[in-house]
């Protein structure tokens, strides 16, 4: 790092708590928030949630939205959160200041997409209803509501590691001079779409999940926000990032790999850069979702990394619910509140050792946390770690040298007549289990690839607008139809907006960095500025660059239309001169 990157504000609203004070008095407590479904209407109420103990219209009072129109959850917690961040920095003018505002999400505006979906198959659209996830959308809408309008807006989404890749792009920024402020987290609301989702792939707990525990056998979804403030070595600072990584397990859309390949890469380079040894992590926030697979996954990690010294480990998840894309920076809240006042949560719900699992701690108080690894891993293998310190690290002096890149190919593909060429790098049986959209995206890639001469790239970088929209309208097609009932999991399974840079890693084994921007029109831009600054910091030699998208009738208001939908991909690859 160039400077320290002080964290000098933050702000949080989920199942234990609307603001921070609330969520600190749950944690020591040992108070979950994780109960009867309220806010939600869903023929699956009986699975307990973790939900925010507040209503929409609650929401924009809090807000003073008084406006008419609709606005998505998403937005609404995400607006609080941001708020809160910004009076705990005590931000009041941002004029004459370079401010970014990063937000994680998946769902996006999905809670209101859904309670809509038929009016606008119908080819009626209301106009203040996102088409799909719109990530983006719900982004801007968080900057207006907290008073932000005007300042630069990105949204990534990585499904769950959505919101610490937003922490980590942040640092980023703020490290190389691209910021003076920037706000970064994520929001996520509960929806019927995803919770339909993940029950498809039978990962729900009809009881309060018990991570890491011998008997546990799923998760609890939930929903919230938390964001926090990055500055560059500010005298107001609270914590510092000191060390983050980014990687790809390369393993399976929806699984982690057996010895947790991708969870290990992304703690050792996190720990790595902020220049500290297994014995000087003091806590773990585990991922710790409760199901069989992540826990053991995530466990072996653990234990490659830290061996005979691990630290207290503790998943957070028992308390507020697994809040899916928002979950990382809420549990970096979470994991500040613990340092600021010497305790590490209780792992909630925990009483039987597993075989080959870590131990979590069941709550320690008067422990001073002088570097706390926070954990973070998505669909599609996307495991990111954070390190964050009480103590100002050392600035480290020397040269750095920088990099410049150039294009060495790129390929456009928009037709569906060109991917009868996809044989050439997939089978014929591989290929009929996708979608155009996905066929397009690697015909683009692979043939960008081959043409750079690379099988497999340092880093995968993708861009999209609306994530993969026609997938993902199956699905609601399902939900709606069907009655919540008899849904198909590959549909949710391939419905993330990161669905192709993962399925691309999968591809080529690819283990280095993976993020994915959704963020309209903006996408592609977010996405080339990355992949060049990740060249330029010598931190990749070679970067794939994919942007893709396609566009339904249903979203041109004429729902009978004949024509097929359009899909466009685009991959090119960057490299180091």
């Amino acid at each position: 790092m160039n400077a320290p990157i002080s964290i000098t504000g933050f702000g949080i609203i989920c199942a234990i708590g609307n603001d921070a004070s609330q969520v600190l008095e749950s944690l020591r407590n040992g108070r979950s928030g994780i109960g009867q479904m309220k806010y939600l209407e869903s023929k699956h109420s009986d699975l307990p949630v973790g939900e925010v103990k507040l209503s929409n219209e609650e929401m924009k009072s809090m807000l003073g939205v008084t406006a008419p129109g609709q606005v998505s959850r998403t937005s609404l917690m995400g607006a609080i959160a941001v708020r809160q961040a910004l009076a705990h920095a005590g931000i009041t003018d941002i004029s004459g200041k370079r401010v970014v505002l990063i937000s994680g999400t998946t769902v996006g505006g999905m809670d209101l997409t859904e309670r809509y979906y038929l009016q606008m198959k119908a080819g009626k659209p209301h106009p203040d209803i996102p088409h799909g996830n719109e990530c983006g959308k719900s982004t801007d809408e968080i900057a207006e509501l907290a008073g932000l309008g005007g300042v630069e807006t990105c949204t990534v989404s990585t499904a769950c590691s959505s919101a610490l890749n937003s922490i980590i792009l942040g640092a980023e920024m703020i490290d190389n001079g691209e910021a003076d402020i920037v706000i970064a987290g994520g929001s996520e609301s509960l929806s019927k779409y995803h919770l339909n989702g993940f029950n498809t792939l039978m990962i729900l707990d009809s009881k309060p999940c018990r991570p890491f525990d011998d008997t546990r056998t799923g998760l609890n979804l939930g929903e919230g926000a938390a964001f926090v403030v990055l500055e560059r070595d500010s005298p107001e600072s609270m914590a510092y990032v000191t060390g983050y990584g980014n990687r790809c397990d390369a393993f399976h859309q929806t699984a982690s790999s057996e010895n947790g390949e991708g969870a290990y890469l992304a703690m050792k380079d996190a720990m790595e850069m902020a220049g500290l040894k297994s014995g000087d992590i003091q806590y773990v926030n585990a991922h710790g979702t409760g199901t069989p697979n992540n826990d053991a996954s995530e466990s072996q990690a653990l234990k490659r990394i830290f061996g005979d010294s691990m630290p207290e480990v503790s998943s957070t998840k028992s308390f507020t619910g697994h809040t899916t894309s928002a979950s990382g920076s809420i549990e970096t809240v979470i994991c500040l509140l613990a340092m600021q006042n010497d305790f590490t949560p209780a792992n909630l719900g925990w009483k039987k050792q597993a075989d080959g699992l870590i131990t979590p701690t069941s709550g320690t108080t008067g422990i001073r946390l002088d570097n706390i690894v926070c954990n973070s891993f998505g669909f599609g293998g996307n495991d990111s770690s954070l390190v964050i310190s009480r103590n100002r690290p050392e600035t480290k002096s020397g040269h750095k040298d920088a990099f410049s890149s150039r294009t060495a190919a790129c390929e456009t593909v928009d037709s569906a007549d060109m991917l009868a060429d996809l044989k050439e790098f997939i089978s014929p049986m591989e290929s009929r289990r996708m979608g155009k959209l996905m066929k397009a995206a690697h015909l683009a890639a692979f043939r960008a690839l081959k043409d750079a001469g690379i099988s497999c790239p340092d880093a995968i970088v993708t861009a999209t607008s609306r994530g993969m929209l026609d997938i993902s309208m199956q699905f609601l097609e399902d939900i709606a139809s069907n009655d919540e009932e008899h849904l198909k999991p590959t549909l949710f399974m391939l419905s993330t907006h990161n669905t192709i840079s993962s399925a691309i890693a999968i591809r080529t084994g690819c283990h280095g960095y993976n993020i994915t921007y959704s963020h309209g029109d903006e996408s592609a831009h977010w996405a080339m500025r990355d992949a060049g600054r990740l060249i330029r910091t010598g931190k990749a030699g070679s970067v794939l660059v994919v942007s893709f998208d396609e566009m339904l009738p249903v979203f041109a208001g004429n729902p009978d239309a004949e024509e097929a939908e359009s899909v466009f991909a685009k991959a090119l690859v960057l490299v180091r001169n």
